[in-house]
């Protein structure tokens, strides 16, 4: 399936569709958008030209604004909705669902002609990456003296970001908590471009956008310490991997949030529920994985109950087995500020 640019499938979508008679507004997550592309594209297809799908790629923080603000019906989020976005719905009477609808592993990357990083450690991605790290760590001896007296290039999602917001909790242990002197974009082709193209860069982006560029990048195992499954144990991103929960602590649920009063819409009811039966398909069909069927089933059923809230209390905690997420209780309710 081809990616377009949010402004080319806008255009597209709008001009192909200029007849239809209701709409839907999604906007939200650069790693979501992918799978939210290919159901709007399927769902569209199905209502036969009677409803326009419109899909922006604005980052996880930027959909959620958008969605808080009740510019949106849904949004797309690569990471659950944090306390500010959830006091910023609450005083706009916002409501929502929160929906998982595939698995994806934050994947790090090196250009295909890097020959000397096999594996790294958590601890060797937070000294890496952590503020501290800022203007000092510029060479890669200098996280490993095994490596290489060569320039260290880093990559990663801007600040907007749901993955830099996941991957800053699961490596540094503090969400935004970063070094500020890599490459950041919100375009992860441009950053799959910039790592490919420097054999002394590294980056971190969806497991769908490695996978779609794996001729010219390389995966490294990455060992997830004592708290993982397979303790010290190396292990790069899989389909098994990621739904297993062994590719620790990088592997996360992606999620679709709906606004409560866009369900009263009986267009935006029908694309959430097509979105959810098809989510495992469509997921898989642009290289995502696919939640348990099983899971599938529990979240339908939280879609048809309008069960508002989420599971995280306005915190993203790395490193969650989905069975553990969609047992838990949901709540509009955010953990007080320290």
């Amino acid at each position: 399936m081809k990616i377009l640019n949010s402004a080319s499938l806008m255009f597209t979508f709008c001009s192909s569709l200029a007849f239809a008679s209701g709409t839907v507004k999604l906007d939200g997550s650069s790693t979501v958008f992918p799978i939210s592309e290919g159901v709007a594209e399927e769902f569209q297809a199905a209502q036969k030209g009677k409803v326009k799908v419109t899909v922006g790629m604005s980052g996880t923080g930027g959909g959620f604004k958008k969605f808080c603000r009740n510019e949106i019906d849904v949004s797309g989020a690569s990471r659950p909705i944090l306390t500010k976005e959830m006091e910023d719905c609450e005083k706009a009477g916002v409501s929502y669902v929160e929906l998982p609808v595939a698995f994806d592993a934050l994947t790090i990357v090196v250009s295909s002609k890097n020959t000397w990083l096999k594996s790294i450690t958590t601890e060797e991605l937070k000294k890496m990456w952590e503020p501290a790290a800022q203007g000092k760590v510029t060479n890669w001896n200098q996280i490993n003296p095994s490596w290489p007296n060569k320039p260290l290039k880093l990559y990663g999602p801007g600040a907007d970001s749901g993955t830099f917001d996941y991957f800053t909790e699961a490596i540094i242990g503090k969400a935004k908590s970063s070094r500020g002197d890599f490459t950041a974009s919100e375009d992860d082709n441009t950053l799959v471009q910039g790592v490919s193209s420097d054999v002394n860069a590294l980056g971190y982006f969806g497991y769908s956008y490695f996978k779609g560029n794996a001729s010219k990048l390389r995966a490294v195992a990455v060992s997830g310490g004592e708290k993982s499954p397979k303790k010290l144990e190396a292990i790069v991103p899989t389909n098994e991997t990621i739904v297993d929960g062994t590719y620790f602590p990088l592997a996360r649920p992606l999620f679709i949030y709906v606004n409560s009063k866009s369900l009263s819409n009986p267009d935006v009811s029908a694309f959430a529920e097509f979105f959810v039966k098809n989510a495992k398909s469509i997921s898989e069909s642009v290289n995502y994985t696919g939640l348990p069927t099983n899971v599938y089933s529990l979240v339908l059923k939280r879609l048809n109950a309008k069960q508002l809230g989420t599971a995280f209390a306005g915190h993203s905690e790395a490193g969650l087995h989905i069975d553990d997420i969609v047992a838990r209780p949901l709540s509009l309710k955010f953990a007080q500020k320290k």
